[in-house]
């Protein structure tokens, strides 16, 4: 099977939506019967994003095999089913880290290094790595075009032209066209200037996705070929819509599926989309409305948290419910004020993250759901400080606390594990804290066997499942039996019982912490069941007290 590439590219503006319309054009191609994989290209220079602040980035997505990628990533899964991992995003980083190994191993004979060609000939080999995997290879180049970082990346899918031919490679670029209100007018020339600076590096874009605030013209769309040396029916316009799932929808109404397998050359079925079109009517058309307390410290940027946020919509929709999400900052929001805050929402809950920060404010929330009977769920540090709460108000361990916050504590529930089984190498692995960063994180699939009678198994439906990880500090073995006796259900355990990864409080209507975080799995056409298990448990608090 011949791989054929299309390479989407940005202009005008950073935040146009490249990686949802890379994402909703593959939906589009798989709808046609065509697989798909994609890719990312970040020319930023840090190896990956794993140790950027989300404040910096947005959220750091983890797919199975424990990389991690940026958040597009999240958009490419939860848009198609193209299984992704390390070699689907590269980064600047990781490209030049690639070719001074090189190098320092005399692999270039003793040659001058230089950006073309062998940083270039790094980015192609990166890109052609994906040959073979599906019949359409989606690659998104991160950054706006003349980005000084950018260049190596957009010369070396210039030169891939050459090398794959013109009915294997195709140009999406990604331009802006901003409504004037003061002249009542939509402008053409960012999106011209924009399309120039992409031909001066010697390419000219086969397709235009232009965003804009309003329907563009034929008028408009005649001026934008004109200028930019492309066909009429070639200029898509991406208006701004209320829903991002109605993207592909509204790309199939503009033909832009048509125009890509137009250009490849390729037979298709018709596109398939009852299931987005099924979908958008029960978005638009919710029977129920739950208000969901997020209490984290990253809650001023939201795409700190963009698969978590996702992940409640895909649960409100299983439920018919629209889902309103009140961010709470847990620094700023404490005491009685946190406690009005959440006095009148149907569920809390309390998501990953690193350090000590917020911490306090994220255990007053936890201890508020558990006295008050809200629905919880705690993800990844939320599960353990679920835990850490717990011990201290209900086990009788007023010290309790994870060994991340306080080295000293008396009773370190939540601590480092210096030795593990990794399911995913099969070896026992070791970790301290003078490891890199990285290094002692347990990072990617892991399965966990989960136990009857609780609402884990009742969520999922099946005893054995497989969760992304992306964590330090673990569940205290040392403390099992002090915390089941208090009431604490450990309902979810690695095969080998030595890791905790589902923890629960039976009594409670819905009180659940994981390890893991299952929001990197869901998807709209596929919710996650712990998301609609939460969601529906805030679902029946809501219509019970009414």
């Amino acid at each position: 099977m011949r791989t054929k590439y299309i390479f989407v590219t940005g202009g005008v503006l950073s935040s146009l939506g490249k990686g949802l319309a890379a994402a909703s054009l593959g939906a589009l191609l798989e709808a046609r019967g065509l697989t798909v994989t994609m890719q990312k290209l970040d020319p930023y220079i840090n190896v990956d994003p794993g140790t950027m602040n989300p404040f910096q980035h947005g959220e750091v997505f983890v797919t199975d095999d424990g990389a991690e990628t940026d958040l597009d990533l999240g958009h490419y899964e939860r848009y198609t089913h193209a299984k992704l991992g390390q070699e689907h995003n590269y980064t600047s980083g990781r490209i030049y880290h690639s070719v001074i190994s090189k190098e320092r191993r005399g692999d270039y004979l003793g040659g001058t290094v230089q950006v073309i060609p062998h940083v270039t000939d790094e980015i192609k080999q990166a890109v052609l790595s994906l040959e073979g995997q599906a019949d359409i290879a989606i690659v998104e180049i991160g950054g706006t075009i003349g980005d000084i970082e950018g260049l190596p990346f957009i010369e070396a899918i210039r030169q891939l032209r050459g090398n794959l031919g013109k009915e294997n490679s195709l140009y999406i670029h990604c331009t802006y066209v901003p409504y004037i209100k003061a002249a009542g007018e939509l402008k053409t020339k960012p999106t011209q200037h924009s399309v120039k600076e992409l031909r001066a590096i010697g390419i000219q874009p086969d397709i235009l996705i232009c965003r804009t605030e309003m329907s563009l013209s034929s008028g408009i769309k005649s001026k934008i070929a004109l200028f930019c040396d492309v066909t009429e029916e070639r200029v898509i316009t991406a208006r701004d819509v209320d829903c991002i799932y109605e993207v592909p929808l509204r790309f199939h109404d503009e033909g832009l599926d048509e125009c890509v397998v137009e250009s490849l050359n390729m037979w298709t079925r018709a596109p398939v989309l009852k299931e987005w079109e099924d979908l958008i009517a029960r978005i638009r058309d919710p029977e129920y409305r739950v208000r969901i307390a997020m209490v984290g410290k990253y809650v001023n940027l939201r795409e700190s948290y963009k698969s978590l946020n996702e992940a409640l919509f895909h649960g409100g929709v299983a439920n018919r419910a629209e889902v309103d999400i009140d961010f709470i900052n847990s620094e700023d929001v404490r005491g009685e004020d946190l406690a009005q805050r959440l006095s009148g929402v149907d569920g809390i809950l309390v998501p990953g993250g690193f350090g000590s920060r917020g911490v306090p404010g994220k255990l007053e929330a936890i201890a508020y759901a558990r006295k008050h009977n809200v629905p919880f769920f705690g993800i990844c540090l939320g599960m353990q400080l679920a835990v850490i709460e717990f011990a201290r108000n209900v086990a009788g361990l007023p010290m309790a606390d994870s060994t991340e916050f306080a080295d000293s504590t008396p009773d370190p529930v939540i601590f480092l594990m210096k030795e593990w089984y990794d399911y995913r190498t099969g070896q026992v692995e070791t970790r301290d804290l003078d490891s890199d960063m990285g290094g002692t994180m347990r990072l990617g699939a892991y399965p966990c066997t989960l136990q009857p009678d609780t609402k884990a198994i009742q969520a999922y439906g099946i005893e054995d499942i497989s969760e992304r990880h992306r964590h330090r500090y673990e569940f205290n073995n040392s403390y099992r039996e002090t915390l089941e006796k208090a009431g604490l259900k450990l309902s979810g355990l690695s095969p080998n019982g030595e890791l905790v990864e589902i923890v629960e409080i039976p009594e409670h209507p819905w009180f659940l912490g994981c390890q893991f975080h299952p929001e990197f799995k869901s998807r709209p056409l596929d919710p996650h069941p712990l998301f609609v298990a939460f969601v529906q448990a805030a679902l029946q608090k809501k219509l019970g007290a009414s």
